[in-house]
C-alpha cells in the first residue's frame, strides 16, 4: 500500500470514528487540534486501521508525536506495515 492509499484509509477510519465525513486531508492537518480526536477516537481509528490495512499497533509503544499530524501518523503506520517490516528484515 502506498502513502496516498494509506491517507485515504486514515480518512475512512477518521470518518467512522468521528461519525462525520472526512476527506481531502492534507498531511499537515493536526489530528487532535484540527480533527478534535480524543483517546477514545484514537483507539477506534487504530482498530479500524488494524482491520482495513492489516497493521498491528501496540498502544503501549505509541508516542504522541506519532499522532501530531496526518503525515506523522501516516509515517508511523508505514513503519508498522507488515511489508515494510519484511523488507527491513530481508
Amino acid at each position: 500500500m502506498d502513502r496516498i492509499e494509506l491517507v485515504h484509509q486514515i480518512e475512512s477510519a477518521l470518518s467512522e470514528a468521528l461519525e462525520r465525513p472526512v476527506d481531502s486531508l492534507s498531511e499537515d492537518v493536526r489530528l487532535f487540534d484540527d480533527m478534535h480526536l480524543d483517546s477514545t477516537s484514537v483507539l477506534e481509528v487504530l482498530m479500524t486501521l488494524e482491520d482495513s490495512v492489516g497493521v498491528e499497533v501496540d498502544p503501549e509503544q505509541l508516542e504522541m508525536t506519532d499522532f501530531a499530524t496526518v503525515g506523522s501518523f501516516t509515517d508511523y503506520l508505514l513503519r508498522q506495515m507488515p511489508a515494510a517490516a519484511d523488507q527491513a528484515a530481508g
